[in-house]
């Protein structure tokens, strides 16, 4: 039925402009909940061809029909025929390209906007087919009915879409797991109490490769009950329990008892396996659970979905050598007759299956009390927990920030955080129970380094803002993954900023939003809001857009709204929706006050121009007197101008100018605008401090009169606002906006830079350049733009100590400085580096070397055979995550292309570097001109088996499939990469968003080469004409 599958009662019609289509000359359209659909014309449907959105106004299954629908009817439809599929063109655009009826097409102007052709809206009851045909189900024809899929016994499996249904939802489970952490397998049984809202004689739930042994259901707890069927769907990772003889009734609840058993997995998700060596050289095992986001199904069977949230009582079976943890306090512990201790711990309160997690292990903790009072445990393995203390620390600290912050207490009685040995991503926030990856969570006081204390620190308050944002209020579906993750990026740096002002976090927002860019500026983007189904999908949300776009935006929003008035709006959301699930509106809604209602400011309106559609507006700007004019248009890395029409963005602008140091305010609704000046000034710059999320244009003589100011007197601006303008001033240059030597000839100013980020963001501009020019062989250009780099800031490279004084952007800095220096084979820096490593190796590494400079040190001495293989053996030997990761990096950006292959290889075996890491070596030595070749070979022998280990989607496959390509810029390389990765079924991967963000990186990259490169060489021969001396071992770098 229609109505079923919208859950919604309004279609409203646009034009492509946003402007409301004139009933009478174009079509009105109604939609009915109660299972129809009328279309009323008034014209001929199939003779005129009018395009017109349909746009679904508060929907509830978010995994219909979306993308692109264009239809092509015969004369004289009757809808009393069967009106012929076959006369319909259906073309189905998923994401990038086209593809099976298997997964929901991405939209190409926002994701909330179904475009179809006007001739054909009498045919839109074709959307339940389309629909079902998009869930993978085989479509039968109307006088067939719906047919359904076959279960793995060969009986019809009574349910044909991804999403469960809602005849009944979970209340309550009771969980007991048993591993064997010998046999490596685990045992389980779960009771779930589940309302019925439908009367239905089946109950279909989520189960992944578990065994279930046993089924009933019960009408009362402490009931006899029916043993009922189990049909299995694992397309879907699907059951249904079916009974032949019982009705379940709407308004009762029941109680579903299964025991089931499985072996623990091999892969980073559910109930898997870890391993560590202790100092002796002892290999112990451990089991723990990661579930977000579809993976709690492969532990216990579950409504697997974030709005079936229920309460969890959770009992766990181990031997005496272990302890076990969960979510809650552990009540008792119960000897059992086989020498076994049962682990029972208190009820959790009404959460999501993804947020559910327990451990057994024989880890040791440390904990504190917050003033709050609440208990935070930092749990790792034996020999680390001197390392420890830093996290504990800091998460008192910011628990107790964010229970003020927030006015709502976190609702536990403990809150703890577990170094996991083998963890696929950086962190989970399971309600009470967070656990991470030993490198964002140890930190040695005398081996890890500035940057270390940051990371910890700054992921720890991530995970913390995630148990308000994501935890108490959770978003319906994967398709609003933002709200969790974005608002959880965001507040890292707002709760962090005011706990921890030493760290100066807000120096490195500013590249939080770059890389979102970088992603968002391509054709493959996907809005914040995006329509997802399968599990693969849902992981493909877990990407820059979602964390690092979200929090940009919201940063924005901030900025935009005041900081009172969002934090108290923020505070209402917390406290409304509170255990509950939410989607975009509620958010706004919260974010409006009375007073915006009267000013007009429509806080909804304004932030769905950023959720609802990708990209982000490039903002032209030209100063003509008093008069400055705006227009916006979308930024768009792609040769095809049809993708950046009809896109419109409410911009709060943000400019100071010379003759003004107050940041003046305006918000451009509109395709242009103007605004007034109150007199004439030598320069204005907009989106100060890049607090917005664009980029900015300055026609006329907007951008000669900035460089002007940078040349002489570039402290005039922030460090923020300059590294906004060598970001921008290079990304116009991409889209043809501004010809390459007027963003070189910005460049000139940095050897005057001292500031981490324009200095950084200097960097990254320009050294992509030669990375581009490396792989087409081309030397002795590469060797100029490399000596232009190297002519900008070695006085600031000289001026380098190689200590670890300074504060930590100033020792970040050094250590970023002088690595670049001696992979650029800068004689001072390599013979400074070659002394320490050979003392440090005289010491067998007791020696201690100052933090900050000793991944340089390092990868001096990763260049020989000999001391490529003392390092690896130092590596071996530590306990220490911090001196591992930096040897790991010397060891990647070797010139010794055998001992490359060797890395990749043992990463993949996973006994002498940790399969978690592969994804790092893989793409550490792609960025190796020796390395990059045998990086790419790799990854393409290798494909099946990192599908397999790190799941299609995740973030681990993106990250290996665009940094391993990301350099190229030959059209022999495009094809080789087109070639491999066409030749990819779906099942394998070859739907991926990431490969097309890959191919359209090589494409761009083609284009700006073929476009810039005569250009850079005419630059840089006026400019800086005699190439650097630099050493042969600078051909072997890595960055």
């Amino acid at each position: 039925m229609i109505g079923d599958l919208l859950g919604q009662d309004v279609l409203s019609v646009r034009g492509y402009h946003g402007e409301t289509i004139d009933a009478e000359r174009e079509a009105s359209v109604s939609a009915l909940v109660d299972g129809s659909l009328r279309v009323k014309h008034q014209t001929s449907c199939c003779k005129e061809f009018h395009h017109i959105e349909l746009v679904f106004c508060g929907w509830r299954d978010v995994h219909l029909v979306w993308g692109t629908l264009r239809s092509h009817c015969a004369k004289d439809v009757d809808l009393g025929e069967d009106w012929g599929l076959h006369t319909l063109l259906l073309s189905a655009v998923y994401r990038f390209g086209p593809s099976a009826l298997t997964s929901p097409p991405a939209p190409r102007r926002t994701a909330q906007f179904l475009t179809v052709s006007l001739q054909a809206m009498c045919l839109l009851v074709l959307l339940v087919w389309v629909t079902t045909a998009l869930a993978g189900v085989p479509h039968a024809s109307r006088e067939d009915g719906p047919l359904f899929p076959e279960a793995t016994n060969g009986q019809q499996f009574p349910w044909n879409k991804m999403r469960l249904p809602q005849a009944v939802s979970p209340l309550h489970y009771d969980l007991l797991i048993h591993p064997n952490l010998s046999s490596l397998d685990f045992s389980g049984s779960v009771k779930i109490q589940v309302e019925v809202h439908e009367e239905t004689n089946t109950i279909v739930l989520h189960s992944k490769d578990l065994n279930i042994t046993k089924a009933k259901v019960l009408a009362s707890a402490e009931g006899e009950g029916q043993i009922v069927k189990v049909l299995e769907y694992p397309a879907y990772q699907q059951i249904s329990l079916v009974s032949d003889s019982t009705v379940l009734k709407k308004g009762g609840v029941y109680f579903i008892e299964l025991e089931f058993v499985t072996k623990l997995s091999e892969t980073f998700n559910g109930f898997y396996k870890s391993t560590y060596r202790t100092r002796e050289g002892e290999q112990r095992v451990l089991a723990t659970t990661q579930f977000e986001p579809t993976s709690a199904r492969a532990a216990f069977p579950c409504f697997d979905e974030p709005t079936f949230k229920a309460n969890f009582s959770i009992r766990i079976r181990r031997e005496s050598r272990h302890i076990s943890i969960s979510n809650m306090p552990k009540l008792r512990t119960v000897a059992l007759p086989d020498g076994l201790f049962e682990d029972q711990f208190d009820v959790t309160v009404k959460m999501s299956t993804y947020l559910v997690a327990f451990i057994v292990c024989d880890f040791l903790s440390i904990s504190k009390n917050t003033e709050h009072g609440v208990k935070i445990s930092v749990y790792t393995i034996p020999e680390k927990i001197d390392q420890a203390e830093l996290a504990l620390d800091a998460a008192v600290r910011l628990l107790d920030f964010y229970d003020d912050y927030f006015d709502v207490p976190y609702p536990l009685p403990k809150l703890d955080l577990v170094a996991i040995p083998d963890f696929q991503s950086g962190a989970m926030e399971n309600w009470g129970l967070m656990t991470y990856r030993e490198s964002v969570l140890l930190f040695d006081p005398h081996k890890s380094s500035a940057s270390d204390k940051l990371d910890v620190t700054t992921v720890i308050a991530h995970e913390l803002a995630h148990q308000w944002f994501g935890n108490l209020v959770t978003m319906q579906w994967w398709n609003d993954l933002w709200l969790n993750e974005g608002f959880a990026s965001f507040m890292e740096f707002v709760s962090v900023n005011i706990t921890n002002p030493e760290l100066q976090v807000g120096d490195y927002f500013l590249g939080t939003c770059f890389e979102a860019m970088e992603v968002d500026s391509l054709s493959s983007s996907h809005p914040l809001s995006t329509p997802v189904e399968n599990p693969a999908q849902i992981q493909e949300m877990f990407d820059n857009v979602s964390y690092e776009k979200g929090a940009c935006i919201l940063h924005m929003l901030r900025e935009f709204l005041t900081l009172d008035h969002f934090k108290s709006g923020i505070v209402r959301y917390l406290k409304q929706y509170s255990y509950q699930n939410t989607v975009n509106t509620h958010l706004w809604e919260s974010l409006t006050t009375k007073q915006h209602s009267e000013q007009k400011l429509d806080v909804k309106a304004m932030m769905e121009t950023w959720t609802l559609q990708e990209g982000f507006p490039l903002v032209t700007v030209e100063v003509k007197g008093h008069q400055v004019y705006l227009r916006q248009e979308r930024y768009l890395k792609a040769e095809d101008p049809s993708r950046t029409s009809g896109f419109l963005w409410h911009v709060p602008l943000t400019y100071v100018t010379s003759n003004s140091a107050a940041i003046h305010r305006f918000l451009l609704k509109t395709k242009t605008d103007v605004l007034y000046l109150p007199e004439e000034v030598d320069w204005v710059k907009f989106n100060v401090d890049m607090s917005g999320y664009y980029i900015v244009h300055y026609e006329g003589s907007g951008w000669n009169d900035l460089i002007t100011l940078l040349k002489y007197n570039h402290t005039a601006l922030s460090s923020n606002d300059r590294a906004s303008l060598i970001n921008n001033v290079f990304q116009l240059v991409s889209v043809g906006k501004l010809p390459l030597g007027k963003a070189l000839d910005l460049t000139l100013y940095l050897c005057h830079e001292t500031e981490i980020m324009p200095v950084i963001q200097g960097f990254n501009e320009l050294v992509p350049l030669y990375k581009l020019i490396e792989k087409r062989d081309m030397e002795a250009l590469e060797n100029q733009m490399k000596g232009y780099i190297m002519h900008l800031f070695h006085e600031l490279i000289d001026g380098q100590s190689w200590t670890d004084d300074g504060s930590v952007s100033e020792r970040m800095l050094r250590s970023y400085l002088l690595l670049f220096a001696c992979l650029r084979g800068h004689p001072p820096c390599v013979s400074t580096a070659t002394q320490l490593f050979n003392k440090w190796k005289e010491s067998n590494g007791n020696m201690s070397l100052p933090i900050d400079v000793s991944r340089a040190v390092f990868t001096v001495g990763a260049r020989t055979e000999e001391g490529w293989d003392f390092l690896l053996k130092k590596y071996r030997e530590s306990l220490s995550t911090s001196l591992k990761s930096r040897i790991k990096s010397a060891l990647s950006s070797s010139p010794l292309a055998h001992k490359l292959i060797w890395m990749m290889e043992q990463s993949l075996e996973g006994s002498v570097m940790k399969t978690q890491d592969l994804p790092y070596v893989v793409t550490s030595v792609s960025n190796n001109p020796k390395g990059s070749k045998h990086a790419w070979d790799f990854l393409r022998a290798n494909w099946r088996l990192l599908v397999k280990k790190f799941d299609l989607g995740s973030h681990s496959i993106a990250h290996m499939v665009t940094g391993v390509t990301s350099q190229y810029s030959t059209r022999e390389m495009l094809e080789e990469i087109q070639g491999f990765f066409g030749s990819l079924t779906a099942e394998m991967g070859g739907e991926l968003r990431c490969i097309q963000q890959a191919l359209e990186n090589v494409e761009e990259n083609i284009r700006w080469m073929d476009k810039n490169l005569p250009l850079l060489q005419a630059w840089l021969d006026k400019n800086h004409p005699e190439p650097a001396q630099l050493d042969d071992q600078c051909q072997h770098s890595e960055l």
